[in-house]
């Protein structure tokens, strides 16, 4: 029997079969028996509920137990995410998933999951919730772009309120609405170890918009929170108005993510008045939104007195000349704290883009800057050629690199960021690297992006 397993297993796999991981250093489970090799579970799972071998799984779990043999015995994240590049896949369902979650069930080593761009739906969401009641070793947990809509929120939030060790959860892009937020709102009341939540693009409205700004006031453990494009109607920016009172009270929160919310200028202000007296945010990303320059006026206000922030993603705004100006005189003249800004698409000029050059000259510290999708002229492909020549701004740390043709010095793009891989895997290359996800290694909220 054992013969026609390896045989299937190897016809299967695109690579060689991997021996079983020697039970001397093998995991053991809750009942004291040794866990064989995670592929060769794998394939008598599937026997067992008569369910198709998918090669690309069985690559994967290969890869694991080499890790395994080789004497990594923690800190192992499965990674069977639906958008990679780099092979071929077949996407995960949520029938498949329910096979992975039965193999990882009492497995000691992996720590993290990995199964973005799948398509799970809701079936995939309450196997995710039954792992997370039955895996006590699970620190991260990527669910995102998998058709889970607010029932399969639910049960997901309801399980996290007995978890105690996963630290970070992604649901980005699942529509869970209104009523899957509400849920995930009332977890965090009770729940005391997740430390970083994404619910970017999940269709949110403004009532679980309020409803995580009032429970963010008590709780004490979330250190980045992402609430990127809610549903929001009428012109009142009331979003900003009970996050800013959220960020009065909340001294614990690190990282706060406002894109696409529609605020304005009068909602900036609101940001603003919170910030100072908040002493805990470092990263604070308004990007795509609809503040001009009357709101870096604020901005720049109170970057004098903030001590805190280091990252500000402000790109796809519209501060233009005038908002650049006021934001360059703070930072040449105060703030000594801040260390990367972006003002990508922000309709400024060359003005504005030599004043922020300048700014940089005097301020030590901003060492991250990305200006592209402005409009250059030759006076600011100077400047910034001049920055990068003289070692100031490491080629690194923008989204631009100089080059010169008949003597003129012109600005390519590059693909460096502060969030480059937020939603896609590169081609090549690390998928995490810090020049294209500079945020997160300047600010590390958590283990993963």
């Amino acid at each position: 029997m054992r013969g026609r397993r390896e045989a299937i297993l190897e016809s299967q796999s695109p690579l060689p079969t991997p021996t079983t991981a020697p039970t001397s250093a093998g995991a053991v489970a809750d009942g004291g028996e040794p866990i064989d090799g995670l592929q060769e579970h794998y394939y008598d799972l599937c026997m067992e509920k008569s369910q198709e071998i998918k090669p690309f799984i069985l690559h994967i779990l290969q890869e694991v137990d080499e890790e395994i043999e080789k004497g990594r015995l923690e800190g192992i994240t499965l990674n069977v995410a639906g958008n990679s590049r780099l092979m071929a896949i077949e996407r995960v369902t949520g029938e498949d998933f329910g096979i992975l979650c039965r193999l990882l069930k009492n497995n000691p080593y992996i720590n993290g999951l990995d199964v973005r761009y799948n398509l799970l739906s809701d079936i995939g969401a309450c196997y995710a919730a039954k792992l997370l009641q039955k895996q006590h070793n699970l620190t991260y947990l990527n669910l995102m772009f998998n058709d889970i809509g607010p029932e399969g929120g639910e049960v997901i939030a309801k399980a996290l309120h007995k978890d105690t060790t996963l630290k970070h959860l992604r649901m980005t892009g699942n529509k869970i609405e209104n009523k899957g937020g509400m849920y995930f709102a009332a977890m965090l009341q009770i729940n005391s170890s997740l430390e970083k939540l994404d619910l970017g693009d999940c269709d949110l409205g403004m009532q679980s918009v309020i409803a995580f700004a009032t429970v963010l006031t008590q709780n004490h453990t979330i250190k980045g929170l992402n609430l990127n494009r809610p549903i929001l109607y009428g012109e009142q920016e009331e979003s900003t108005v009970h996050l800013g009172h959220m960020l009065k009270e909340n001294q614990w929160l690190v990282e706060l993510r406002m894109c696409k919310h529609d605020i304005k200028n009068c909602g900036m202000k609101q940001l603003c008045d919170a910030l100072y007296l908040n002493r805990s945010l470092r990263y604070l990303d308004v990007s795509c939104n609809k503040v001009t320059q009357d709101g870096m006026v604020c901005l720049a206000d109170v970057l004098r007195s903030n001590t805190t922030l280091e990252v500000i993603d402000l790109s796809f705004n519209r501060m233009e000349n005038a908002g650049a100006k006021y934001l360059s005189d703070t930072l040449a003249s105060h703030n000594r704290t801040l260390k990367a800004l972006s003002v990508v698409s922000n309709n400024i000029e060359g003005e504005g883009l030599v004043a922020l050059s300048q700014s940089m000259k005097t301020n030590p510290t901003l060492s991250n800057i990305y200006i592209w999708g402005n409009k250059f002229d030759e006076a600011t492909c100077v400047a910034y050629s001049d920055l990068i020549h003289m070692g100031r701004l490491k080629p690194d740390n923008t989204d631009v690199e100089p080059f010169v043709v008949d003597g003129h010095v012109y600005l390519a793009e590059v693909s460096n960021g502060l969030k480059r891989h937020y939603y896609w895997i590169p081609g090549y290359g690390a998928a995490c690297s810090q020049s294209s996800n500079a945020g997160f290694t300047l600010v590390p909220v958590g283990q993963h992006l």
